[in-house]
């Protein structure tokens, strides 16, 4: 970094090197086949130029050792390529269980960084090195991208969903932050820096600021505040279905589909109840689009993936996944 200008971009992160080596490789098997095919082209268009007027070509009956040759090579080279982009691919989609969480919120033409802790950044975001980071990201008004090329990661944070990106720092240092899809006429000035520090620097950091509360205590006081508790009962006794314990299981739909409760899933719950109803509830929950802030609605889901249900003393372990829960 530093103004200094480089081809690529530092690899500062544990996939960055895998990325690395999959682009050069399919970079070298284009230039290969770019050479010999343009080599050949030239080649045989001089060697076997028309001389004479009155020349004709020979007649050619092919070769079949030949076509066998230039089919299987290439069909090769493209499953070898097919197998290890999807291998990338897959690490680079499914971040590790332990990661630690932070949300990211897109608007023109800022980023907004909140951490479980309820640290709050504009256009920042500071991580520690060598843990796992999920950041969990959508937008506020149209579709951005958040590109971060010394991770060689970058997802689409799109309205009315949550998208989701990982990875692991290697090293500490500041790298450059971009939004990698045109939302606007001041689209290129939505930029920002990725602050990597060694664990110890990044808990000082967070001894350093004075939140007002968790983000799941801001939840929670959203959560009461419109009057979700009423219903939303942690026994199950009230209108709607208890949410303790929901995040992450199958839940059952009226029209007998099952789900999966994650934060897609959540989100829509909130914005949209009508558009996925629980089995054995009524469609009584207010539609809450346009009537609570991108922010807010962070806070709610956070707090809604806290709530964990209390292990029974001396029962064994049961799967209520088929319990009904969600909304009304």
């Amino acid at each position: 970094m530093g103004g200094t200008f480089t081809l690529f971009p530092t690899q500062a992160s544990t996939m960055a090197g895998r990325v690395d080596n999959l682009y050069f490789f399919m970079l070298a098997v284009t230039l290969f086949f770019s050479v010999v095919v343009a080599g050949l082209v030239v080649t045989l268009a001089v060697k076997y130029r028309r001389r004479k007027a009155d020349d004709v070509g020979a007649n050619i009956h092919g070769s079949t050792a030949l076509e066998v040759i230039w089919t299987a090579i290439p069909l090769l080279i493209a499953m070898v390529m097919f197998v290890w982009g999807t291998s990338v691919y897959f690490a680079l989609a499914k971040p590790p269980a332990e990661a630690m969480e932070v949300y990211i919120v897109g608007k023109r033409w800022m980023w907004k960084a909140q951490h479980l802790t309820g640290h709050r950044e504009i256009n920042q975001l500071h991580v520690p090195v060598g843990t796992p980071v999920k950041l969990l990201i959508s937008s506020e008004d149209v579709i951005h991208a958040y590109y971060i090329p010394a991770f060689r990661q970058k997802i689409d944070a799109v309205p009315g969903k949550t998208t989701t990106m990982w990875f692991e720092a290697s090293k500490a240092g500041t790298y450059q932050l971009f939004c990698a899809e045109y939302c606007g006429t001041q689209h290129s000035g939505m930029i920002g820096k990725v602050v990597a520090m060694e664990p110890r620097e990044f808990q000082q950091w967070l001894s350093g600021g004075a939140p007002a509360g968790t983000l799941t205590s801001s939840g929670e006081q959203e959560f009461a505040m419109l009057g979700c508790v009423t219903c939303h009962r942690d026994d199950g006794s009230g209108r709607a279905p208890s949410l303790v314990g929901v995040f992450g299981k199958p839940q059952r739909m009226a029209n007998g589909t099952t789900v999966i409760a994650d934060e897609s899933y959540l989100r829509e719950s909130i914005l949209n109840p009508q558009a996925k109803v629980v089995q054995g509830y009524q469609p009584l929950m207010p539609a809450y689009q346009g009537q609570i802030s991108e922010d807010n609605l962070v806070t709610l889901l956070a707090y809604i993936k806290s709530l964990e249900k209390p292990a029974a003393k001396g029962a064994p372990a049961t799967d209520e996944s088929a319990a009904p829960a969600g909304r009304q």
